[in-house]
């Protein structure tokens, strides 16, 4: 009911404004159309997932996307309405097969069409609301997931402040979402299965039984600051029926003069249950363990040192075990969880411990740039001892290139990860696992 009234009260703002700026336009409701705007992105990704594996199939996909961006100038003193509207093709490149298709990129279709967001949005001063379907693009744990061809969004009401430049203080209520496959907004998350209430959400957890109660949303809040060298960050998250999440972070970069400036850095989470919990209710498992409760708890640090044109950071997190917990003290990320995209220092681009389970990471990486920035090449190694899944580790590459002249805004970038190790179903018969991304963008 709520999201129909959403959609209702962004088509009655859409009216309404047509209508006013055609009676007067001493309200600056010229400034609608002179001073809009349209962006957006033309997207070409291929992924393969290479297994080791007699009996598992590689998997492929290739996708051709286009995201637009729309928002008018603002009228009545700050309002402007927003939204954008995004498809991918695989041009009939799909196999008939379902398991050779890596279906996180766009699902098993062969085509996507959906409007990702569609927003009233009000900015004056240090002040911000915005309304309706949007991307969370900083948001840590219920971010837009944008490593695929259609980023997430969300059908959420937003209202932040800010006092200071670079401080903020906001609040989120969250009601449903689209994940990067799903067609429209559906009130689920990442553990609900594949075609949960008609949702084409593919790349998910999946743990929840296809009959389990739908998700009431997301309450958050919180405040961030950024200031010359410090990042900070504190929220706080009701995912409702699922945890109750506080989460900070925070990271220090010493400016010596020298070109050589030290950084460290440290995040910290706690999580206890959500009212009304889903994972008790319907008993269900996390690494083949169910539990009575949810409680989690992890730490992380980060050493590293800023150089001309790179950057290296030593990572650890340890994610603490917690018996009688679902999952054995599983990090609960309704929004993350199989993705990857959680905020974890030691998250790899295949998996972290929000997918692996309770245990100790580390990971090193190394970041330098090449001719002016236009060059990127970064490599990590990640190692994670883990209490369910053994131990495991990820080899990492990135390349990524910047053009210039007449092809400014064209991206091209490789990502390769190599995955060994593990037991449980880590990887496919738990042999080494190679994921390779090749990502082509152009924003205009």
């Amino acid at each position: 009911m709520l999201k129909k009234w959403m959609m209702a009260a962004t088509a009655l703002s859409l009216i309404s404004v047509s209508v006013a700026a055609q009676a007067d336009d001493d309200y600056g409701l010229d400034n609608i159309f002179t001073n809009g705007h349209v962006d957006g992105d033309l997207r070409l990704y291929n992924f393969n997932r290479l297994y080791d594996s007699k009996t598992t199939p590689n998997a492929s996909a290739f996708s051709l996307a286009a995201l637009i961006n729309a928002q008018t100038g603002t009228f009545f003193g700050g309002f402007s309405i927003g939204g954008s509207f995004a498809t991918a093709n695989s041009l009939g490149t799909h196999s008939d097969t379902l398991t050779k298709i890596d279906t996180s990129l766009a699902g098993p279709n062969n085509s996507i069409g959906t409007f990702s967001q569609a927003y009233l949005q009000f900015q004056r001063d240090m002040f911000l609301f915005r309304g309706g379907y949007q991307y969370l693009t900083d948001d840590p744990w219920m971010g837009n997931n944008d490593s695929r061809v259609i980023p997430s969004s969300y059908n959420a009401l937003l209202v932040q402040v800010t006092p200071l430049t670079g401080w903020n203080i906001f609040g989120i209520r969250e009601y449903s979402w689209k994940s990067r496959t799903s067609l429209g907004m559906y009130p689920d998350n990442l553990y609900y299965p594949s075609k949960y209430d008609g949702d084409s959400m593919y790349g998910n957890n999946g743990s929840l039984p296809l009959d389990s109660r739908s998700s009431r949303g997301t309450w958050e809040g919180g405040t961030t600051y950024t200031n010359g060298g410090i990042k900070a960050q504190v929220r706080y998250y009701d995912f409702m029926d699922f945890a109750r999440t506080v989460y900070a972070a925070g990271s220090y970069v010493f400016n010596t003069g020298t070109g050589f400036d030290p950084v460290v850095g440290t995040q910290y989470l706690t999580q206890n249950d959500g009212s009304d919990n889903r994972f008790t209710q319907d008993d269900t498992k996390l690494f083949g363990i169910a539990g009575d409760h949810v409680k989690s708890q992890a730490i992380g640090g980060d050493i590293g040192v800023v150089i001309p044109d790179g950057r290296f950071d030593i990572f650890y997190n340890k994610l603490a075990r917690e018996d009688g917990a679902v999952g054995g003290g599983a990090l609960i990320s309704p929004y993350t969880t199989n993705y990857a995209t959680d905020p974890l220092f030691t998250t790899s681009m295949i998996r972290g411990l929000v997918e692996a389970g309770p245990g100790r990471a580390w990971k090193g990486k190394f970041t330098y740039d090449f001719f002016d920035k236009k060059l990127e090449l970064t490599t990590a190694y990640a190692k994670y001892l883990t209490d369910f899944r053994g131990k495991s580790h990820d080899l990492y590459f990135d390349v990524i290139y910047h053009l210039d002249g007449y092809l400014r805004g064209l991206t091209l970038r490789d990502r390769w990860e190599l995955s060994n190790g593990g037991v449980d179903n880590l990887n496919p018969t738990n042999q080494t696992f190679v994921y390779n991304r090749v990502m082509i963008d152009y924003k205009f």
